[in-house]
């Protein structure tokens, strides 16, 4: 075993080829070099939010204006992540994984974070299928319980981009002198260690997804891990891209900053929605009715305040010449109801088209079938173009005042988006907790992002008395009492069977105590990360 680094998770199939006496080292190196400061950069984001807590605002950052007023590019991209015009994304199980490979997209987001349960046996089961997919070599086949046989039969891959934790999670099953890994870079490192010589040698790279970050400083941080591994094995600076996904309010006010802390292993910036909004409540909860959002499926990525930040990450891409990849497309086709279908795929394409026409060079979909969609939109306005860094939106001026405008945000707070919220939510966690992250739930495939929004929502609508659109004052019982109706009707749609089967009680725990608390809870998948083995 590598010094000072310890295992316990249980026994998982073919662990040895994953958790070898090498790659357990190159953890501990990793571990030693950045936790001192990662500690300090989550510390760091809780002053943060007290500060905005005291101001009511946020602002851009006085101290790196050099930064933004300054003439520099990123790293020109590598071949195989010049085009990026549909990224199907995904969790890393077995089965996702062919069907990813196989999918036509450009690119797969080979997802460990929100939409993957991690679970020790899908932490390191998600690092066996990585470096299947990575080997060429035949071994990336599945055979389903039903009897259906899996296996890689395009001739045209996507390009691979793996998605980590984030930096607030821990991996409780390894420890490094003592101390838990973070999560992210148990995520990172094994992927790296294990594969990232083959894709260098083949002319690619290991590329990666960097969610929740909060700030440049938590950029910066990863971009001295990508040295220290780099280092490490001898793999040639620069071989390591990211990209970046603003998902946070407070990193929207930074994406310069990030993208140059960045600049040797940047590749672009990435809009995540619901996340966005998560965040948006989570660091002004507390400063009244004109931060409160109203249903959340009501808020969508045209108003006003979601325009200004999509927009602003376009120009500030393009300026830098990293790319701008869009939001998730969830919808998941109907096969019963050829009508609801068609809405459904008409709102895909109305989004894609929305997005490619700002300026955006890519987009993700959660399904197979809206891969053509998406790249039927883009090609529209790419043609034969790989992506339009040329479209540099030199028309864009967004300050601080619309990023942060959310009381022009049209809509209101209805019953049926309250319970919307709390089926969601306790439908996911459920499926979460039972090992699946990413759920199909009323025709979407929902993540751990939506779960986040769906109870915030609720915590901040009770903490500032909102009424609803039936007279309905929000307060914890009635949302309880909701809780216990939703419960019921799902009861009813699975079969009393199948539910005393479920996690449904834990499930109830769970978003009751992160919803209804009078702290709010950072993220809901820290006390249900508790619940999982």
């Amino acid at each position: 075993m590598a010094t000072g680094v310890e295992v316990s998770g249980y026994t998982v199939d073919r662990q040895e080829e994953v958790l070898t006496d090498d790659a357990l080292a190159f953890l501990g190196e990793l571990h030693r070099h950045a936790q001192p400061t990662r500690l300090q950069l989550l510390e760091r984001r809780k002053e943060r939010r007290e500060e905005i807590a005291r101001t009511g605002t946020l602002d851009f950052l006085a101290d790196t204006k050099d930064v933004r007023d300054g003439d520099w590019t990123v790293a020109e991209a590598p071949a195989d992540l010049r085009d990026r015009r549909v990224e199907m994304t995904g969790p890393t199980d077995r089965k996702m994984t062919i069907n990813a490979l196989n999918s036509g997209a450009k690119v797969w987001l080979a997802d460990l974070e929100d939409s993957h349960s991690p679970t020790w046996e899908l932490v390191v089961s998600g690092q066996v299928n990585l470096i299947d997919a990575q080997s060429g070599d035949g071994k990336l086949t599945y055979d389903s319980p039903e009897g259906k046989h899996y296996e890689v039969t395009a001739d045209e891959q996507p390009t691979v981009v793996v998605r980590p934790r984030g930096w607030h999670l821990d991996e409780k099953h390894i420890t490094v002198d003592g101390e838990k890994i973070a999560g992210g870079l148990v995520d990172f490192g094994l992927y790296f260690f294990h594969n990232a010589r083959t894709l260098v040698e083949r002319g690619s790279g290991p590329y990666y997804y960097l969610p929740k970050m909060e700030s440049h400083l938590e950029a910066r941080l990863w971009n001295d891990v990508f040295v220290k591994a780099q280092d490490l094995l001898g793999i040639p600076q620069g071989s390591v891209r990211a990209t970046v996904l603003i998902e946070t309010i407070t990193a929207a006010f930074e994406m310069d900053e990030i993208l140059y802390e960045l600049r040797d292993h940047a590749s672009g910036l990435n809009a995540g929605r619901w996340d966005y909004l998560f965040s948006v409540i989570k660091n002004f909860r507390a400063q009244g009715r004109d931060f409160v959002l109203p249903d959340r499926n009501s808020v969508g990525m045209t108003v006003p305040f979601m325009r200004a930040y999509s927009e602003l990450l376009v120009r500030t891409c393009h300026k830098r010449g990293a790319f701008a990849i869009g939001g998730m497309a969830a919808q998941i086709p109907s096969r019963k109801d050829p009508e609801a279908n068609d809405k459904a795929m008409a709102k895909v394409h109305e989004d894609k088209a929305r997005e490619a026409g700002d300026g955006y060079d890519g987009s993700w979909v959660a399904h197979p079938d809206l891969v053509e969609i998406c790249r039927e939109e883009f090609t529209k306005v790419l043609g034969d173009r790989p992506n339009q860094l040329d479209k540099t939106r030199e028309d864009v001026s967004v300050g601080a005042a619309e990023l942060l405008d959310v009381k022009s945000t049209p809509g209101d707070e209805t019953e049926e988006g309250l319970r919307n919220d709390v089926s969601v939510g306790l439908q996911y966690i459920q499926s979460w907790l039972s090992g699946t992250g990413a759920a199909g739930i009323f025709n979407m495939m929902e993540d751990a992002a939506t779960a986040e929004i769906s109870r915030s929502q609720i915590w901040q609508w009770l903490h500032n008395d909102i009424e609803l659109d039936n007279g309905q004052k929000v307060t914890a019982d009635y949302v309880r009492q909701v809780v216990g109706e939703e419960l019921d009707k799902i009861k009813d749609a699975v079969g009393e069977e199948t539910f005393e089967k479920g996690r449904w009680q834990e499930a109830r725990d769970v978003f009751e105590s992160v919803a209804l608390a009078d702290d709010y809870v950072e993220f809901l998948t820290l006390p249900a990360y508790e619940l999982i083995d």
